[in-house]
Protein backbone atom coordinates (compact mmCIF):
# COMPACT_ATOMS: atom_id res chain seq x y z
CA UNK A 1 0.00 0.00 0.00
CA UNK A 2 1.36 3.44 -0.91
CA UNK A 3 5.00 4.34 -1.20
CA UNK A 4 7.75 2.92 0.99
CA UNK A 5 8.23 4.73 4.29
CA UNK A 6 10.86 7.43 3.80
CA UNK A 7 13.85 7.70 6.13
CA UNK A 8 13.86 11.53 5.93
CA UNK A 9 11.13 14.14 5.52
CA UNK A 10 11.35 17.65 4.07
CA UNK A 11 11.23 20.26 6.85
CA UNK A 12 12.23 23.41 4.98
CA UNK A 13 13.30 25.17 1.81
CA UNK A 14 16.25 27.56 1.50
CA UNK A 15 14.77 30.66 -0.14
CA UNK A 16 17.85 32.87 -0.41
CA UNK A 17 20.96 34.26 1.27
CA UNK A 18 20.53 37.04 3.81
CA UNK A 19 23.26 39.56 4.55
CA UNK A 20 26.96 38.96 4.09
CA UNK A 21 27.90 36.56 6.90
CA UNK A 22 26.40 33.32 5.54
CA UNK A 23 22.85 33.40 6.89
CA UNK A 24 20.02 32.00 4.77
CA UNK A 25 16.26 32.49 4.80
CA UNK A 26 14.50 29.17 5.32
CA UNK A 27 10.79 28.68 4.67
CA UNK A 28 9.50 25.99 7.05
CA UNK A 29 7.65 23.01 5.58
CA UNK A 30 6.81 21.40 8.91
CA UNK A 31 4.23 21.96 11.61
CA UNK A 32 7.00 22.11 14.24
CA UNK A 33 9.76 24.30 12.76
CA UNK A 34 11.24 25.26 16.13
CA UNK A 35 12.32 21.62 16.61
CA UNK A 36 13.96 21.25 13.20
CA UNK A 37 15.72 24.62 13.16
CA UNK A 38 17.15 24.69 16.69
CA UNK A 39 20.91 25.11 17.17
CA UNK A 40 22.68 21.76 17.00
CA UNK A 41 20.16 20.06 14.70
CA UNK A 42 21.77 18.39 11.68
CA UNK A 43 19.89 18.51 8.39
CA UNK A 44 20.52 16.95 5.00
CA UNK A 45 19.71 18.67 1.72
CA UNK A 46 18.48 17.85 -1.74
CA UNK A 47 17.12 19.39 -4.89
CA UNK A 48 13.57 20.12 -5.97
CA UNK A 49 13.14 16.98 -8.05
CA UNK A 50 14.47 14.59 -5.42
CA UNK A 51 12.27 12.72 -2.98
CA UNK A 52 15.17 12.01 -0.62
CA UNK A 53 18.26 13.88 0.52
CA UNK A 54 21.35 13.91 -1.66
CA UNK A 55 23.79 11.94 0.49
CA UNK A 56 26.70 13.31 -1.53
CA UNK A 57 26.02 16.77 -0.07
CA UNK A 58 27.58 17.47 3.33
CA UNK A 59 25.21 17.64 6.33
CA UNK A 60 24.21 21.10 7.55
CA UNK A 61 24.37 21.79 11.31
CA UNK A 62 22.24 24.68 12.56
CA UNK A 63 24.47 27.11 14.48
CA UNK A 64 21.97 29.92 14.99
CA UNK A 65 18.32 30.36 14.14
CA UNK A 66 15.81 33.18 14.60
CA UNK A 67 12.31 33.89 13.30
CA UNK A 68 12.10 36.17 10.26
CA UNK A 69 9.02 37.15 8.20
CA UNK A 70 7.20 33.81 8.33
CA UNK A 71 10.42 31.84 8.13
CA UNK A 72 13.78 31.61 9.84
CA UNK A 73 17.19 33.17 9.43
CA UNK A 74 19.62 30.31 9.86
CA UNK A 75 23.38 30.19 9.99
CA UNK A 76 24.74 26.73 9.22
CA UNK A 77 28.16 25.63 10.46
CA UNK A 78 30.88 26.11 7.83
CA UNK A 79 28.86 28.60 5.77
CA UNK A 80 30.99 31.71 6.20
CA UNK A 81 29.83 34.24 3.62
CA UNK A 82 27.14 35.24 1.18
CA UNK A 83 28.63 33.23 -1.70
CA UNK A 84 28.51 30.01 0.33
CA UNK A 85 24.98 30.87 1.47
CA UNK A 86 23.92 31.57 -2.13
CA UNK A 87 25.09 28.06 -3.06
CA UNK A 88 22.35 26.68 -0.76
CA UNK A 89 19.53 28.64 -2.46
CA UNK A 90 16.72 26.39 -3.67
CA UNK A 91 17.71 23.36 -1.64
CA UNK A 92 15.18 21.41 0.39
CA UNK A 93 16.16 20.51 3.94
CA UNK A 94 15.54 17.00 5.28
CA UNK A 95 15.45 15.61 8.78
CA UNK A 96 15.55 11.96 9.82
CA UNK A 97 12.03 10.73 10.48
CA UNK A 98 13.17 9.12 13.73
CA UNK A 99 14.34 12.54 14.95
CA UNK A 100 10.92 14.14 14.56
CA UNK A 101 8.53 14.49 17.49
CA UNK A 102 5.95 11.71 17.68
CA UNK A 103 2.63 12.52 16.06
CA UNK A 104 -0.52 13.08 18.08
CA UNK A 105 -3.15 10.35 17.81
CA UNK A 106 -5.11 12.27 15.17
CA UNK A 107 -2.08 13.28 13.07
CA UNK A 108 -0.54 11.53 10.06
CA UNK A 109 2.38 12.27 7.77
CA UNK A 110 1.41 13.12 4.19
CA UNK A 111 3.31 10.13 2.82
CA UNK A 112 1.04 7.86 4.91
CA UNK A 113 -2.04 9.09 3.02
CA UNK A 114 -0.73 8.21 -0.46
CA UNK A 115 -2.17 4.89 -1.61
CA UNK A 116 -5.04 4.84 0.90
CA UNK A 117 -8.38 3.62 -0.38
CA UNK A 118 -10.95 6.44 -0.46
CA UNK A 119 -14.43 5.57 0.76
CA UNK A 120 -17.59 7.66 0.56
CA UNK A 121 -20.86 7.04 2.38
CA UNK A 122 -23.44 5.54 0.01
CA UNK A 123 -20.85 4.95 -2.73
CA UNK A 124 -18.32 2.62 -1.17
CA UNK A 125 -14.79 2.79 -2.55
CA UNK A 126 -14.42 5.65 -5.03
CA UNK A 127 -10.64 5.59 -5.58
CA UNK A 128 -7.22 5.95 -3.98
CA UNK A 129 -5.12 8.88 -2.78
CA UNK A 130 -2.55 9.54 -5.50
CA UNK A 131 -0.82 12.63 -4.07
CA UNK A 132 -1.03 15.22 -1.29
CA UNK A 133 -0.44 18.89 -2.10
CA UNK A 134 0.36 21.52 0.48
CA UNK A 135 -2.01 24.43 0.00
CA UNK A 136 -3.77 27.09 2.02
CA UNK A 137 -6.08 27.04 3.86
CA UNK A 138 -6.14 23.23 3.54
CA UNK A 139 -3.86 20.67 1.99
CA UNK A 140 -5.38 18.88 -1.00
CA UNK A 141 -5.76 15.17 -1.65
CA UNK A 142 -5.54 14.13 -5.29
CA UNK A 143 -7.81 11.12 -5.64
CA UNK A 144 -7.64 8.75 -8.61
CA UNK A 145 -11.15 7.53 -9.48
CA UNK A 146 -12.48 5.38 -12.32
CA UNK A 147 -13.43 8.59 -14.13
CA UNK A 148 -10.22 10.56 -13.53
CA UNK A 149 -8.56 12.67 -10.87
CA UNK A 150 -10.34 14.86 -8.33
CA UNK A 151 -8.97 17.21 -5.68
CA UNK A 152 -10.49 17.20 -2.20
CA UNK A 153 -9.58 19.49 0.72
CA UNK A 154 -7.87 17.59 3.51
CA UNK A 155 -9.90 18.99 6.39
CA UNK A 156 -11.69 17.32 9.29
CA UNK A 157 -15.05 18.33 7.76
CA UNK A 158 -14.36 16.70 4.39
CA UNK A 159 -12.15 13.83 5.64
CA UNK A 160 -13.67 12.83 8.99
CA UNK A 161 -11.94 9.43 9.28
CA UNK A 162 -8.44 8.21 8.45
CA UNK A 163 -7.34 4.66 9.22
CA UNK A 164 -3.72 4.35 8.09
CA UNK A 165 -3.37 0.85 9.54
CA UNK A 166 -6.58 -0.27 7.80
CA UNK A 167 -5.48 1.36 4.54
CA UNK A 168 -8.44 3.68 4.02
CA UNK A 169 -9.96 7.09 4.64
CA UNK A 170 -13.55 8.29 4.43
CA UNK A 171 -14.60 11.49 2.73
CA UNK A 172 -17.83 13.41 3.23
CA UNK A 173 -17.63 16.16 0.59
CA UNK A 174 -20.19 18.94 0.46
CA UNK A 175 -22.76 18.62 -2.32
CA UNK A 176 -21.33 19.58 -5.69
CA UNK A 177 -17.64 19.19 -4.73
CA UNK A 178 -17.35 15.86 -6.51
CA UNK A 179 -19.13 15.23 -9.76
CA UNK A 180 -18.87 11.45 -9.73
CA UNK A 181 -21.15 9.55 -12.06
CA UNK A 182 -23.79 7.34 -10.46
Amino acid sequence: MGRPTPTHLVVGHVANAHGTDGEVVVRPLTDHPEESFSPGVVLLSGGETEDAPDYDRPPLRVETSRPHKGGFLIHFGGVRDRNEADALRGLYLYRGIEELAPLDDDEVFHHQLVGLEVRMEGRGVIGTVDEVYEAMPFDLLEIRTDTGMVLVPYSREVVPEVDVEGGWLRIDPPEGLLELED
